[in-house]
C-alpha cells in the first residue's frame, strides 16, 4: 500500500513570542515494513533547519526563531509505501523464559529497553500482570496476544482523561487514557517481565476499512499521531502490538520515531519566550494514495 501523510501543527500565541526553539521527530524511517518515497518538512515563519540522528536512531530536525512572531506553523508531508512483514513464528513459539535467556546474551544491545523511566514506572499492577500474562513457560507469541487483548479490554480510550505528565499509577487506578498511556502500561509490564520493549510513535490510516460483513470502522486514534509497542524477540527482530486497537501492526501503520517512552519519541517539542500562553491545534491525515486528500485546515 502507498499512503500520503499530512501532519499539521499550528501554534498561536496570546502575545507575540520573543523567540522559540523546537525539535521535530517527524521523518519516517525506511524499514522492512515501510519505504519512504518522499518527505518534506515546512516551517512558517521560514527559518534554517539543522538535523542530527539521536541515540534511538530517530532523524531530528532542530529549528529556532530568534525574533518576534505571533504564530508557528509546522507541516510534515510524506509518501510512504508499506509492506507486509511475516511474524517470526519460530521466535514467538519459544517459552517466555527461553526468550529472556537468549536475549540476555546481548544485554549491551537491549539494556535501554529493559530500563524503567519516569514515564514507565514499575507498579504493583505491572508485576501482577507480568506474572499473569507473561508466565515463564507460556509461548511468547500467545502471551503477547493475551496481554494486548487484556490492555484493550481493561482500559477505556478517553481523550482528555490524561496529560503527558499523568503518572502511570494514576492511569492504572482510573483505567482510562489514550494510546500513549496504553503503550506505557504495556511497556511497564513487559519490562517487569524482563522483555525488552520500546515505544513507537507514528501514523495509522485515517479512513475506515469495510469489513466482510459490510460494516466500516475507523481505527481508534486515527486523527492524530498514534502510539504502540514493539517487543524484541530472539533473532533480534522487533514485533509490534497495538493495545489501543487490539491487533498486531499491519500495513495500515507507518512508524516515525522510537524510544524508551513518549518523551524520547515525541513528534514535536520545544520552548518559547513570551508573556502570554499558546494555543496548539493538530491535524493528521494518512490516506491511501489515489484517495481524495482533503486540505488540512486547523
Amino acid at each position: 500500500m502507498e499512503f500520503e501523510i499530512t501532519h499539521v501543527t499550528h501554534y498561536k500565541y496570546g502575545h507575540p513570542a520573543a523567540e522559540a526553539y523546537g525539535e521535530a521527530r517527524l521523518t519516517p524511517l525506511t524499514l522492512p515494513s515501510q519505504t519512504v518515497l518522499s518527505h518534506r518538512l515546512v516551517i512558517d515563519p521560514d527559518v534554517p533547519v539543522s538535523g542530527y540522528t539521536d541515540h534511538f536512531g530517530n532523524h531530528v530536525h532542530f529549528f529556532s526563531l530568534p525574533f518576534r512572531h505571533k504564530t508557528l506553523y509546522v507541516s510534515n508531508q510524506a509518501v510512504v509505501r508499506t509492506h507486509p512483514v511475516p511474524l517470526p513464528t519460530a521466535s514467538l513459539e519459544l517459552p517466555v523464559q527461553e526468550a529472556r535467556q537468549i536475549l540476555g546474551s546481548v544485554m549491551t544491545d537491549i539494556f535501554d529497553y529493559l530500563q524503567m523511566t519516569p514515564a514507565v514506572q514499575p507498579t504493583r499492577e505491572s508485576v501482577q500482570w507480568a506474572k499473569k500474562y507473561l508466565p515463564s513457560r507460556a509461548p511468547l507469541g500467545e502471551s503477547l496476544q493475551r496481554l494486548n487483548e487484556a490492555i484493550h479490554a481493561e482500559f477505556k480510550y478517553n481523550p482528555g482523561a490524561t496529560e503527558n505528565s499523568t503518572p502511570l499509577a494514576t492511569i492504572w487506578k482510573n483505567k482510562e487514557g489514550v494510546c500513549q498511556d496504553f503503550a506505557h502500561v504495556g511497556l511497564s509490564i513487559l519490562r517487569t517481565a524482563g522483555l525488552p520493549a520500546r515505544y513507537v510513535c507514528g501514523y495509522i490510516e485515517t479512513d475506515p476499512v469495510r469489513a466482510p460483513d459490510g460494516t466500516a470502522r475507523r481505527m481508534t486514534g486515527a486523527v492524530a499521531t498514534h502510539a504502540w509497542i514493539e517487543v524484541l524477540v530472539p533473532g533480534m527482530t522487533w514485533v509490534a502490538i497495538d493495545p489501543t486497537n487490539r491487533q498486531w501492526i499491519n500495513e495500515r501503520y507507518v512508524a516515525v520515531s522510537f524510544g524508551r517512552d513518549q518523551r524520547d519519541a515525541t513528534p514535536l517539542r520545544g520552548t518559547f519566550k513570551g508573556s502570554g500562553g499558546q494555543n496548539m491545534k493538530v491535524r493528521v491525515m494518512m490516506k491511501r494514495r489515489g484517495a481524495k486528500m482533503e486540505k488540512a485546515r486547523i
